[in-house]
């Protein structure tokens, strides 16, 4: 390549006349009413960013037209023939840029010719930051821009980096650090380790099987009520000492509109074309800047179905359409995981296929990041459901939520423990998200294990003032498999973070160590043993089960405190979740608890048995099956 003294573009309108003049082409053009152009510059002046990218999002004109607009404005070829693109472009020369540098400057190399012009494929003409990379990245040459569409931009350069992106979004973690992936569910010295718990307690059985039992008798009570009192002590803090609202807003007050950075929305659906004309219509009605939001919808080669929905509802141009390539886990970190290579955003967020999220809270995420330290690294808006009163699994599905995210999760951040992750609004800094590898494709609860390596790697996570809907599974079938993929996730994210325990009390510090230990390897153990504390009781009552075998008084006590007072704490935590969201019509349901975890237990035992036979299947949740219909 022959370096010349200067870079300059090629065919390039070089003046500007008039602020006002890209909307006048649009007007003169026919592309538009005057009426919408008015509308498209007061909207401008109120939140500012740039008109063109004003006009395509709030659907005035379609991407295609702005992008041909784009092109006669700046005196520049337009191709939207992407088949010629495939078979002109110089592989081997476009691939001298990195996907990320692609990404971020939206600029692909396209051909070299005799004459030293460096052809680019550009979806952002007018940005100066791409041509200043060109120029410390080339030297000088010629430059001449060839204006695509930001969508064939995304296709042109997932096509030439499919395999590596798949990798990545696979193997990434595992890449960085073996002993962080759930690849392997458990590791040569677990399995050792367990084998040795095993022969200790079949040598002790052996000589004092007595003994033996009762002190197996002590660990089951202990293990069940110390989780207990963790959730019940968290939960109580975040009402005794008043909780700070990261990104709390009086949405009466003026907004800096001048300066919102880019958003970028990942969303997975799968098999969701029930339900998918609902989030569009729902993140319509976000209240951010709609040119700085970038919308990814990620869906599966195999469902086709989802993706004809999506397209009937004419989204506007800042959504995106990304077709994942078949490979395996099919799981939804894999998915987002592929779908943050073509992120755009400063920050990002993850939503459901049947979220609704209150309009101001992308702007209380912003908020929050930008007025706490730097060590933050995400943001949970709280989680609830907008079919609350549709049946009992509803009910009290209803009451988990509303005392894990409205109590529970605000103790641990006062108490600054780890927290881990809901599944959606999540809202994470990119790059600090990139740093610790992003999510565990092989992890089936992805976002309860990236909130605690997010806390192994001294980072801090957050809640913010704000509540996504969603719609709480009504059918128990249903709620079976999503519940034993939590619980299967939970047993997961605590094998991969036990593996070096010492390391991980260096990282974390001994007491939110332990705080994490108890929430995360708690909970699936409070579920498994709940049943088996229940048969003992009422064996207990009709035969002598433990035959000659003395039981202490102790062991007595503790097995009735956690028999009446554990129940009552499951009820009394419900009931803190009741008055968190003032609904006073499921009080009585709180009382219902025990049942309720007699469901979960049901639950965890499909996933213990997963976890060993099918560690990394996800099982998929169907949605739209409720009566109620969101208001939207």
């Amino acid at each position: 390549m022959v370096i010349t003294d200067s870079i300059r573009t090629v065919d390039r309108l070089e003046t500007v006349i008039g602020p006002n003049l890209l909307g006048e082409w649009f007007l003169q053009h026919g592309y538009l009413t005057q009426t919408q152009l008015d509308r498209a510059l007061e909207y401008q002046k109120l939140k500012g960013g740039r008109l063109g990218w004003i006009l395509a999002s709030l659907g005035y004109v379609t991407r295609l037209e702005l992008y041909e607009v784009l092109a006669k404005y700046y005196s520049l070829t337009f191709i939207k023939d992407v088949d010629y693109l495939r078979q002109q472009i110089d592989k081997p020369l476009a691939m001298m840029l990195t996907h990320e540098e692609i990404t971020k400057y939206q600029v692909i190399l396209f051909n070299l010719d005799e004459e030293n012009i460096l052809s680019v494929l550009t979806a952002d003409p007018d940005a100066q930051s791409s041509l200043d990379f060109l120029r410390q990245r080339f030297g000088s040459v010629e430059v001449k821009q060839i204006v695509i569409t930001d969508l064939d931009l995304m296709k042109i350069s997932e096509e030439l980096f499919r395999e590596s992106i798949t990798d990545k979004s696979i193997n990434g973690l595992f890449y960085r650090n073996p002993a962080e992936s759930a690849h392997r569910v458990v590791t040569r010295s677990q399995w050792f380790f367990l084998a040795g718990v095993v022969t200790c307690l079949a040598i002790w059985g052996f000589f004092r099987v007595d003994s033996l039992i009762v002190t197996m008798l002590y660990l089951v009570q202990l293990f069940f009520v110390i989780p207990l009192f963790f959730k019940l002590g968290a939960s109580l803090w975040s009402k005794i000492k008043t909780v700070p609202k990261p990104g709390y807003l009086d949405v009466r007050d003026p907004w800096d509109v001048g300066d919102w950075p880019v958003y970028t929305i990942l969303i997975t659906a799968y098999r969701e074309k029930e339900v998918i004309g609902n989030l569009i219509k729902s993140l319509k009605k976000l209240d951010y800047p709609e040119d700085k939001l970038d919308i990814i919808l990620l869906m599966e080669e195999d469902d086709p179905e989802t993706l004809q929905a999506a397209k009937l509802e004419k989204p506007p141009a800042n959504w995106r359409f990304l077709v994942l390539p078949k490979s395996a886990p099919k799981t939804k970190p894999k998915a987002l995981n592929y779908g943050l290579h073509f992120a755009r955003g400063e920050y990002l967020t993850i939503y459901d296929a049947e979220d609704m999220p209150e309009p101001h809270q992308l702007k209380k995420a912003v908020a929050a990041f930008r007025t706490h330290s730097s060590e933050y690294i995400c943001f949970q808006a709280a989680l609830n459901y907008f079919n609350r009163d549709e049946n009992f699994l509803t009910k009290m599905f209803t009451l988990e939520y509303s005392s894990w995210f409205d109590c529970l999760l605000p103790g641990l951040f006062k108490a600054r423990l780890p927290i881990p992750l809901g599944g959606t609004s999540n809202h994470f800094d990119v790059v600090k998200l990139k740093h610790i590898g992003a999510w565990d494709p092989f992890n089936v609860t992805e976002d309860a294990d990236l909130g605690i390596r997010a806390s192994m790697e001294g980072y801090k996570v957050g809640v913010i003032d704000s509540t996504t809907y969603e719609e709480a599974n009504s059918r128990l079938p249903n709620w079976i498999k999503q519940r034993s993929r939590w619980v299967k996730g939970y047993m997961q994210t605590f094998l991969v973070h036990s593996r070096h325990p010492l390391k991980s009390i260096k990282a974390m510090g001994f007491w939110r160590w332990l705080g994490y230990a108890w929430l995360i390897g708690g909970t699936p153990i409070n579920f498994l043993l709940f049943p088996i504390m229940w048969a003992l009781f009422i064996a207990s009552i009709f035969i002598n089960v433990y035959g000659n075998i003395h039981i202490p008084d102790a062991l007595f006590y503790l097995s009735a405190f956690n028999l009446f007072i554990g129940n009552a704490i499951a009820i009394f935590i419900a009931v803190l979740g009741v008055f968190s969201r003032k609904y006073f019509s499921l009080l009585p349901y709180a009382l219902l608890s025990p049942v309720y975890w007699l469901l979960q237990s049901i639950g965890a035992y499909k996933g213990l048995w997963q976890l060993i036979s099918k560690p990394f299947y996800w099982e998929k949740t169907a949605h739209g099956l409720t009566k109620y219909k969101p208001i939207l």
